[in-house]
């Protein structure tokens, strides 16, 4: 008994769906292959169902068409895995087409792509267990599985590729009255391919029923040890914790990858120092001598200022608290420092603490893809946090008490910590008294105090 495949499946429920939508008027398909290539046994499916009694345990279960698995230097053997692999332009993406140092620009996400680069071309030669991606949003995950999935491809495996939300969909649409193919049929050739790769897991708006079908997918797939590539965006700890227990799986079934930092382009675009930032702010062209109206004591407490930010910068233990009026080099002191962190490979999270107030608020929105918990969690353990104009913000409560959690987290975890202020130290403690009890913490809080006029001033 011969079985549609996947692809021919997919491509008929969108182009049903779209006729319903567009009344006919959506984006021609693929032209279907000539009868002349197609396998006689599966109909180029590359599926069959054996003849089964009912009750049986394998009735009506999917397996690979022997014709197709035997005769492995058939012609039209590729052709009918990658047509059935749903990889559409995805196609094209090869392992030695891609940039070993991944996408992104700082060397710490670089050193995990190419990590990850090697880890995943050796499990395309040959699939056990399960492959969880993990990163941010642009960071290459869903690249490198559809690499994998395409090196697979060309050693004749069959592969399906599929993002989480689309499965749902075409699972929900194979209910259809209309639909000529039953949702059993979907669901069995999904469960039981060869290779499974499940594109961006977590991002999907499921329904109980959704979610109930993904649960029985994975589990089915962990349980029988099937080979199984999984993109997740974000940390896992985001999803349920069911499902994680599987991702993570500690019987050395499952290997889980990271892919660039959290806090590289996940937390709505903040905690990045623009890339201008670090051209134009390096300890290199920092002026020590000041503006022209400069004296020789602000000049001294420009260069006290530079050797203790580059002292930071060197080994970034415990606070840096600079201090001193608008323009004074606070903030290029700041960059500086996150420059020469990220160079050595650091994870830097640097914000302006009006602006970081602000999207922890919008997080709380319902819409937002990145949640509260998650933020504040990037916030409160990154390695090098840079507070940038502390004191410039209009603190509601609820603002000043996320900030002082902030505050007591990292002073008592003593991670390192840089803070900017044009507040002097009488003003903090007469506006936020329980964030300046931490910061005249001497032990652990390095202030400098930079008395300069404004750099900004030329005349």
């Amino acid at each position: 008994m011969t079985m549609e495949s996947l692809g021919d499946i997919l491509r008929r429920i969108s182009a049903r769906s779209i006729a319903r939508t567009t009344n006919g008027g959506g984006a021609a398909h693929p032209p279907e292959p000539a009868e002349a290539d197609r396998c006689a046994t599966c109909n180029g499916s590359g599926w069959v169902t054996r003849r089964m009694p009912v009750g049986h345990p394998e009735f009506g279960q999917a397996v690979p068409c022997p014709s197709c698995h035997d005769d492995k230097e058939s012609p039209s053997r590729r052709e009918s895995l990658r047509r059935y692999s749903n990889l559409g332009s995805l196609s094209h993406v090869t392992f030695a087409a891609t940039r070993t140092e991944g996408p992104l620009a700082d060397p710490g996400a670089r050193r995990m792509f190419t990590e990850a680069f090697a880890q995943a071309a050796t499990y395309a030669e040959d699939p056990q267990g399960w492959l969880v991606l993990t990163g941010p949003s642009g960071s290459g995950k869903t690249h490198l599985a559809a690499a994998i999935a395409n090196r697979c491809i060309e050693r004749q495996q069959t592969t399906f590729f599929i993002m989480v939300a689309d499965l749902l969909d075409h699972l929900r649409a194979a209910y259809a009255p209309d639909s000529q193919t039953t949702y059993d049929e979907l669901f069995e050739q999904v469960r039981n391919v060869p290779l499974l790769v499940l594109d961006d897991l977590g991002v999907h708006s499921a329904t109980p029923w959704a979610q109930e079908k993904l649960f029985q997918v994975i589990y089915h797939r962990h349980n029988n040890n099937l080979p199984t590539v999984v993109t997740v965006r974000g940390p896992l700890a985001r999803l349920d914790e069911s499902l994680r227990t599987r991702l993570e799986a500690a019987d050395g079934r499952s290997t889980v990858l990271q892919l660039g930092h959290f806090n590289t382009r996940l937390a709505l675009g903040i905690g990045e120092v623009r890339p201008e930032m670090l051209e134009r702010m390096k300890f290199t062209n920092f002026n020590p001598a000041g503006s022209p109206k400069a004296t020789e004591k602000d000049r001294d407490t420009l260069a006290h200022a530079v050797s203790a930010a580059r002292t930071f910068a060197t080994f970034p233990e415990g606070w840096l608290l600079l201090t001193g009026a608008r323009g004074s080099g606070k903030t290029h002191l700041a960059v500086a420092i996150a420059g020469e962190s990220l160079q050595q490979g650091g994870q830097v999270f640097f914000a302006f603490v009006p602006t970081l107030l602000d999207h922890l608020r919008t997080t709380y929105s319902p819409n937002s893809m990145v949640g509260f918990d998650e933020l504040f969690e990037q916030v409160l353990n990154v390695p090098l946090l840079i507070l940038d104009d502390l004191g410039a913000e209009n603190s509601t409560p609820w603002a000043e008490e996320k900030l002082y959690q902030i505050i007591v987290h990292r002073h008592e975890a003593r991670l390192a910590t840089v803070i900017t202020t044009a507040s002097t130290m009488e003003e903090l403690e007469d506006a936020k008294p329980r964030i300046a009890s931490r910061l005249v913490d001497w032990l652990v809080v390095d202030w400098v105090p930079i008395d300069a006029p404004n750099y900004r001033d030329q005349r």
